[in-house]
C-alpha cells in the first residue's frame, strides 16, 4: 500500500476524482440491491408474520429480515459515491437543480399518480372492492394515509443531497477526512469498517430504545422510519466521503483488502444474521413480544447495525473481487434499474390482489412460493418494459 502523508492527504482528497466510463462493480451492486428489492416487495405478502394473504411460507420471513436489515444502508451508501465529484464538476446550483429533476420529480409523480394506483388495489382486495380510483384519490390526499411505497428513498435521498450541498459549501473538510480514511483503508479495511459500525452504532441505539426500532414519523407523502434516519444519513456521507477520494486507491479499489477479504465480510455478515433471527425466536417463543425487556431491545440494535455494515461491505466486496470485469447478467439492466424501483410497485400490488385467494399446489407453502415466483417475474418483466418505453420519449433519461 502507498502511503499517505498528513501533509499531502488533502491535496489528494480534495482533487476531482479521474473519469471513467462506468465502474462496473458499482454499477451492478447497485442493480443487484434493486434485485433485492422487488424480491422483497414480491415475497412480503407470503410471510409467516405478515397476515396479508392467506398462503404464507416462513422461509420469506428470513428473505424479508436478510434484505430489510442492509438493503437500504447500502442503497444511500451507493447513492453517496458519486455525490462529491458532482458537486465539484458542477457546483452547487446545478447539481441540486439536476438533483430536483432526478429525485424531486420522480417523487411528485409517484406520490400523486403512481402510488395512490398501486395502493388502489390493496383497497380493493382489503376494504372496499367497489371503490372508484377517483373516490380513493382523492381520499388519499385529502384524509389521507397517503401511502407513498418505495417513494419514501427517493424524497429521503433528495434530502441528503441538500444536507451534502451544504456540507460541501461549509463543511466540505469532515467529508474529506471520511476520503483520507477510505485512502488509508486500502490496505486495513477494518479502519473503515470499524468508524463505521461505531458511528451507526452511536446514531442509531439511543434513537432505537426512544422511538421503537418500528415507529414510522408520516406528515402528508412523506414518511420516514424514526430510527433509522440518522442511520441512512451516516451511511449517505460516508458513501460521499469514500466518492472524494480515488476508488483506484482507497476503500474500493477492485485490488484492495476490502475485495480481498470478502470471506471476513461475509462470516460476520452470517453471525449477526444468525444472532437476529436467534432473537426474534426468543422474542416470540420465550419471551412477551409486547413488553420486551431492555436488554433484548440493545441486544437486537446491536446485532441489526453489525450486520448492516457486515453485509453493505460483503456485498460491495463480492461485486468488486468477482464482477468487476467482462459481463455481467446485471448489466441489461443497469440504465433501467432506477426506473424499476419507481415503476415496481404498482405490478407488485396488483400482482397480488388478482393472486389473492387461488392456489397452486397441495400446501400453502408451496402455493405462497409460487405465487411469490410469478408476482417477482411479471414484476421485473412489466417494470422493465415500462421503463424502456418510458426512456423513449425526449428528455425522459435525464430522469429516469
Amino acid at each position: 500500500m502507498t502511503s499517505i502523508s498528513q501533509t499531502a492527504a488533502p491535496a489528494q482528497v480534495r482533487a476531482v476524482p479521474k473519469t471513467k466510463a462506468r465502474n462496473a462493480a458499482i454499477d451492478r451492486a447497485r442493480t443487484f440491491i434493486v434485485m433485492l428489492v422487488l424480491v422483497h416487495h414480491s415475497v412480503i405478502a407470503y410471510t409467516y408474520f405478515g397476515h396479508t394473504d392467506k398462503q404464507h411460507f416462513l422461509g420469506f420471513d428470513l428473505v424479508v429480515l436478510f434484505n430489510d436489515s442492509f438493503f437500504m444502508s447500502a442503497m444511500f451508501f451507493l447513492s453517496g459515491l458519486f455525490v462529491w465529484p458532482s458537486l465539484q464538476r458542477k457546483g452547487i446550483a446545478w447539481f441540486l437543480r439536476d438533483r430536483f429533476w432526478r429525485l424531486g420529480l420522480p417523487f411528485l409523480v409517484c406520490a400523486l399518480l403512481v402510488m395512490p394506483f398501486a395502493y388502489w388495489a390493496v383497497e380493493l382486495e382489503l376494504h372496499d372492492p367497489s371503490t372508484t380510483f377517483a373516490a380513493f384519490w382523492w381520499r388519499t390526499v385529502t384524509v389521507g394515509p397517503w401511502n407513498t411505497g418505495p417513494a419514501w428513498f427517493v424524497w429521503l435521498l433528495l434530502a441528503f443531497d441538500v444536507v451534502a450541498a451544504f456540507a460541501y459549501y461549509a463543511l466540505s473538510g469532515w467529508i474529506e477526512a471520511i476520503g483520507k480514511l477510505s485512502l488509508e483503508s486500502f490496505g486495513r479495511p477494518a479502519l473503515f469498517f470499524w468508524a463505521l459500525l461505531i458511528s451507526t452504532i452511536v446514531v442509531y441505539l439511543p434513537v432505537a430504545l426512544y422511538f421503537t426500532a418500528s415507529h414510522w414519523f408520516v406528515i402528508g407523502p412523506f414518511a420516514i422510519q424514526v430510527s433509522r434516519i440518522l442511520l441512512y444519513l451516516f451511511y449517505f456521507l460516508a458513501g460521499c466521503g469514500v466518492g472524494a477520494a480515488s476508488f483506484d486507491r482507497g476503500l474500493l479499489a477492485s485490488d484492495g483488502e476490502m475485495a480481498r477479504r470478502w470471506p471476513v465480510w461475509l462470516g460476520v455478515a452470517i453471525l449477526a444474521f444468525v444472532c437476529l433471527v436467534a432473537l426474534i425466536y426468543i422474542k416470540h417463543s420465550v419471551l412477551n413480544p409486547n413488553n420486551l425487556p431492555v436488554w433484548w431491545d440493545i441486544t437486537y440494535a446491536l446485532a441489526f447495525v453489525t450486520y448492516t455494515a457486515a453485509q453493505t461491505f460483503n456485498v460491495i466486496a463480492l461485486f468488486l473481487r468477482f464482477d468487476s470485469e467482462g459481463s455481467s447478467i446485471f448489466d441489461p439492466l443497469r440504465d433501467t434499474a432506477y426506473g424499476i424501483f419507481l415503476l415496481h410497485y404498482v405490478p407488485v400490488l396488483w400482482l397480488q390482489y388478482w393472486l389473492f385467494g387461488m392456489s397452486f399446489g397441495p400446501n400453502d407453502q408451496l402455493t405462497a412460493i409460487i405465487k411469490a415466483v410469478i408476482v417477482f417475474a411479471l414484476t421485473l418483466a412489466s417494470s422493465w418494459a415500462a421503463t424502456v418505453a418510458l426512456r423513449k420519449i425526449p428528455g425522459a433519461t435525464q430522469v429516469l
